[in-house]
């Protein structure tokens, strides 16, 4: 009866784990932006962009909204004839800034060269082996264990003796 047990437990958990294998990758195809490690992320201010923006209409370069990975750089290059302001970053014509994300946020930093006058930046953590593994494990193993107890459950180890 134990052999049976045993034998029942651990098909279960791999189960678990190969279910909690799949459920995680699907997500984790929604992230993939953040699967990399941190990199230097050059955004570029075209010629002519102010007057754009003073029309109110969007850079066709430049993103509402951008995702990073924490420990990037942003590095904003003015190709335009204006200064322009991204948060504590100031500008001038011809030259460029950095702006290293040091922290997992969600920052919605002034700026000149968009219509709202507003640049969202999502920075989140990078995604590793381990946070994937992790991931894995977190949704198979408890799975995995739910699913050996309900086949216990339903289909108990061994026969109850009917003799009375």
């Amino acid at each position: 009866m134990k052999k049976v047990v045993i034998r029942r437990v651990l098909i279960s958990l791999v189960l678990g784990i190969m279910i909690g294998l799949a459920i995680s990758e699907i997500t984790f195809r929604f992230v993939q932006e953040t699967a990399r490690l941190p990199q230097e992320v050059r955004l570029v201010i075209l010629a002519g962009t102010a007057a754009k923006v003073a029309r109110g209409e969007q850079p066709p370069s430049i993103p509402p909204d951008m995702t990073f990975v924490l420990g990037d750089t942003l590095v904003v290059v003015n190709e335009d004839e204006v200064d322009h302001e991204l948060g504590p970053l100031w500008i001038p014509p011809g030259a460029s800034a950095r702006l290293q994300l040091d922290s997992v946020e969600n920052y919605a930093l002034s700026c000149s060269f968009q219509p709202n006058q507003y640049l969202g930046l999502d920075v989140r953590e990078p995604l590793t082996f381990g946070t994937r593994l992790l991931g894995i494990l977190t949704a198979g193993v408890p799975l995995g264990g739910l699913i050996a107890v309900y086949s216990l459950a339903a289909w108990p180890a061994e026969k109850k003796d009917d003799r009375s």
